[in-house]
């Protein structure tokens, strides 16, 4: 895809035209924000949430594990005692 820059008038009309997006509906404006931040490559899946978001995913995922493999555990003991 070839990348072409837009004159100064362009750029004015075209920040008109997202301003009175968000006026008229904010969040139309916001998606509309967000497909162009995802086609852009910005990495905008935890942004809004940060650190904190990755960290109770983390854990999470570590409780779900763990769980599992005392389930796996406690099955296989059950088979071994009768």
């Amino acid at each position: 895809m070839i990348a072409m820059s837009l004159t100064g008038k362009e750029r004015r009309i075209l920040a008109e035209m997202e301003h009175a997006l968000a006026l008229e509906d904010p969040d139309l404006a916001r998606r509309v924000a967000a497909i162009n931040s995802i086609e852009s490559g910005e990495n905008t899946f935890m942004r809004p949430y940060g650190q904190r978001a990755r960290v109770w995913v983390t854990g999470h995922v570590w409780i779900i594990m763990a769980t599992v493999v005392l389930l796996v555990a406690l099955l296989m003991l059950a088979v071994f005692l009768t």
